[in-house]
């Protein structure tokens, strides 16, 4: 038996003799698979041509199969058993409301917002697990496009064409000083005053630093550089430590900020016509494979509001 002709075999023709054994009648066959019965002879001649055997007996009284026809029938019989049962587990896969679901995000996402967001999403679906590695923006954007993570969340906009971006939780830049300090009191900060005060900077690869120097750069005529920095530093936690303790002051998310601004620990001031805002966004390979926790994960984060509480 030639090789490549049994490989010529496929499932219409499968089929076909599967159906002629249960209706007994290549007339009542093709009607079951909606043929002709012209049809249906030709996908029995073509599976006997591909075994080089006769596979079915035709007698005036019926037909039969032959010991090939009655291999090949078992064997059909198996093959259609094995899809419904791949049909039936992908259909649960799809239904299914559980399994593990691995984010990356930046700081303030990962800190400030996801723990409530997960917490809420937990308790519609507690079967459903969330892991997530806290990285900046340029981290985070890297672990989705390297297959890392499945889901990232990011402080600003993203131009890869490989890349689904939703804009998911606004948020807003402020200056904040430490309690006591000679701003404390101020009604409002010029840009020339921040530039001169000791400042902390986030790390490069951080979204909050990346909008705070574009910002600057559009809108006003000084750069970060021309900022009297006096430490970078790797989080928002270690940024307000540092504003606490007396280095200098920063500008970081109000997110990060509002414990410590109700505590009094930190002083919020304004800074003469200078507004920062943006938004964070969802993020995740347009070629992801997404399951049924994937899209209940997404479509909960897009109802959240704010990102504090559905």
């Amino acid at each position: 038996m030639a090789y490549d002709r049994f490989n010529n075999i496929t499932l219409q023709q499968m089929k076909a003799l599967v159906r002629l054994v249960e209706e007994r009648s290549f007339s009542q066959a093709a009607k079951k698979m909606y043929l002709t019965q012209p049809s249906l002879t030709k996908h029995i001649k073509n599976l006997e041509e591909s075994v080089n055997a006769t596979v079915v007996n035709r007698k005036n009284t019926g037909i039969s199969l032959t010991p090939e026809g009655k291999i090949l029938y078992d064997y059909a019989q198996r093959v259609f058993k094995l899809m419904g049962e791949a049909r039936e587990k992908i259909a649960r896969v799809k239904e299914d409301e559980s399994g593990s679901i691995f984010i990356s995000a930046s700081t303030i996402p990962s800190t400030y917002i996801l723990p409530h967001v997960i917490q809420a999403f937990n308790k519609r679906y507690p079967d459903i697990r969330c892991y997530v590695q806290t990285n900046d923006s340029d981290a985070t954007l890297n672990m989705i496009l390297d297959n890392q993570a499945e889901i990232g969340f990011i402080g600003r906009p993203v131009l890869n064409r490989k890349l689904h971006a939703d804009a998911v939780w606004s948020d807003r830049l402020v200056l904040v000083v430490p309690e006591g300090h000679k701003w404390g009191r101020k009604a409002s900060v010029t840009i020339d005053e921040l530039s001169r005060e000791p400042f902390i900077i986030r790390e490069k690869g951080s979204a909050t630093r990346s909008i705070l120097e574009d910002y600057l750069q559009t809108n006003t005529d000084k750069a970060l550089s021309q900022f009297n920095i006096i430490c970078e530093l790797g989080s928002s936690e270690a940024v307000k430590e540092a504003i606490i303790a007396g280095l200098g002051v920063s500008i970081l998310s109000d997110r990060a900020v509002g414990r410590e601004l109700a505590g009094g620990l930190l002083v919020q001031r304004p800074v003469e016509n200078c507004i920062i805002e943006r938004n964070f966004y969802l993020i995740y390979k347009k070629h992801l494979s997404l399951m049924r926790h994937h899209t209940l994960f997404m479509d909960s984060v897009r109802e959240s509001e704010h990102g504090h509480s559905f």
